[in-house]
């Protein structure tokens, strides 16, 4: 890999890179970058997680004047949290050379994103259902963008914003440098490459294994109404310090988060659903300790990036691998270990044989956690406890009174007395949650020949997954249809997380547009 000093690049960018403590490109950057440079168009095909930000952003970067005052550069992405993470990234690139850049997203206050827009930002980076909202206003103009950078492509597509991304297109200059960076390349990115790159570069960065070795993965086979029990036996059994459940509905999460709480647990739910408000409510008290549990829908927690996160549970088994490995990919970050379970059904067991296909690793099978695998690991973790605030010498003030109850009492009993007290009984409350439907492979009809990605036909005969200018897209947006994370009274959906997008990002965009029953974020 090559150092950030041996790109060229102008030393305002290098400093940002130096400061950022990054040395080396990671191996979507180092093809990537060079080939940004010259100007010519990139499709960059990288998982989450390689660096893409800074493939894109760096070079992007460094060719924008500081004195310039249009918008030039336009970076489009699925969801408003990647909006904002890549926002963030790029205020970091820019710290020295002085640019300005500005996410513009679906559910933030519009005469705010107007009043930023004044300030004359050479970046912006949006979501495509509220960019056009501005487009239409006229209070965002493209005719001078240079530059445009389709992030997470695949996921646009599979939200049903092919046609936004086209119109939005339509309003940008014909000579620019356009990069698309997609993690899988189906049929339908290869059409969009088709009609908005002029002869790209193609780099690709794939992973042998595609999810992360430091993380120990393992399922375990349970019946539906089962789950909840074995989930309360499972944390307590790992006592996580920080943990991740995923489930498959808002419905679910809603269910779960409350059950979980009954039971005495610290935890919280997430997902489209939410304000901008309560969602960041939500995030602070898992990042600060508050709550130990999140529990969240996959598009909820789309471009998470916490620290910390020592267990990830699929309560409910994605419906496809890309959303498995993004799922999974919340802990085992930065080096550390990390630990990601799996309940699945009998009935979905083919299921989690494709996955583990698609992503080459075989999960450990494990068994159902009994009631003293709990109660032991409860034990365990209090009394690890116990032996850190000893060998911390952090005590002094309680010596006295331990004199005087030693006196009185055994010491064995009174230690047992403690470490009940301290590792407390959770609520014996009966939960039963609404079932969800298994997930089936052999229904999915996988084609991997090109992508990695299943190739499916969803319920209305549309012969490929993502959005389109077609019949996919309009099937995504008919008010007929149920999103991807399923609806408040049951209902299914059978494509991939596509009215989350739409709806979430859309609250108040400048036409009415169905409720999807679900929203993307």
């Amino acid at each position: 890999m090559k150092t950030f000093a041996e790109f060229g690049l102008e030393p305002k960018v290098l400093q940002a890179i130096t400061e950022l403590g990054f040395e080396e490109s990671t191996p979507i950057q180092d093809k990537a970058i060079p080939i940004a440079l010259t100007g010519k168009d990139l499709i960059g095909q990288a998982q989450t997680g390689t660096g893409k930000t800074a493939a894109f952003g760096i070079p992007l970067i460094n060719k924008i004047p500081v004195h310039e005052e249009r918008i030039v550069a336009l970076i489009m992405t699925p969801t408003r949290e990647l909006a904002i993470q890549v926002s963030e990234e790029i205020g970091k690139l820019t710290r020295y050379k002085g640019l300005r850049s500005l996410p513009i997203y679906g559910g933030q206050e519009i005469g705010r994103q107007i009043r930023a827009l004044k300030k004359k930002p050479q970046i912006i980076i949006g979501t495509p259902g509220r960019l056009l909202d501005h487009i239409n206003r006229k209070t965002i103009r493209l005719e001078d963008v240079q530059t445009v950078v389709l992030d997470e492509a695949d996921e646009m597509l599979d939200m049903g914003f092919m046609e936004d991304i086209q119109n939005i297109l339509k309003q940008v200059p014909e000579e620019r440098q356009t990069m698309l960076f997609s993690a899988t390349m189906p049929a339908n990115i290869q059409r969009l490459a088709q009609q908005f790159l002029k002869e790209p570069e193609h780099v690709s960065v794939i992973p042998k294994q595609v999810t992360a070795p430091s993380i120990e993965q393992a399922y375990i086979e349970v019946h539906e109404r089962q789950k909840f029990e074995a989930l309360s036996r499972l944390l307590d059994m790992e006592s996580p310090e920080l943990a991740i459940i995923f489930g498959r509905t808002k419905r679910r999460v809603d269910e779960l988060s409350e059950a979980l709480q009954k039971r005495g647990y610290s935890a919280d739910g997430l997902h489209g659903d939410l304000s901008q408000n309560q969602r960041d409510t939500v995030m602070r008290k898992f990042r600060d300790g508050s709550i130990d549990v999140l529990v969240a829908t996959d598009v909820a927690a789309r471009g998470l990036d916490v620290t910390g996160v020592t267990h990830v549970i699929n309560f409910d088994l994605p419906q496809d691998p890309e959303s498995y490995v993004h799922r999974i990919g919340r802990t085992g970050r930065a080096g550390k270990e990390g630990k990601a379970w799996t309940f699945v059904t009998p009935r979905e067991m083919d299921h989690l044989r494709f996955i583990e296909r698609i992503t080459r690793q075989r999960m450990v099978r494990k068994p159902l956690p009994s009631l003293s695998d709990a109660i032991e690991g409860k034990q365990r973790i209090t009394a690890e406890r116990v032996i850190d605030i000893v060998e911390n010498g952090e005590f002094s003030e309680y010596k006295g009174l331990a004199i005087q109850l030693l006196e009185q009492y055994d010491s064995v009993q009174m230690l047992a007395a403690a470490l009940k007290l301290l590792t407390g009984d959770k609520k014996e409350i009966s939960i039963e949650l609404t079932p969800e439907e298994p997930l089936r492979a052999k229904k999915r009809r996988p084609d991997i020949r090109s992508s990695g990605r299943p190739f499916t036909r969803d319920r209305g005969g549309s012969s490929y997954r993502g959005g389109s200018s077609s019949g996919g897209s309009r099937d995504r947006r008919s008010s007929s249809y149920k999103g991807g994370e399923g609806s408040k009274d049951g209902s299914r959906s059978y494509g991939k997380r596509s009215s989350e997008g739409r709806s979430y990002d859309s609250r108040s965009e400048r036409r009415p547009r169905p409720n999807f029953s679900s929203s993307k974020e």
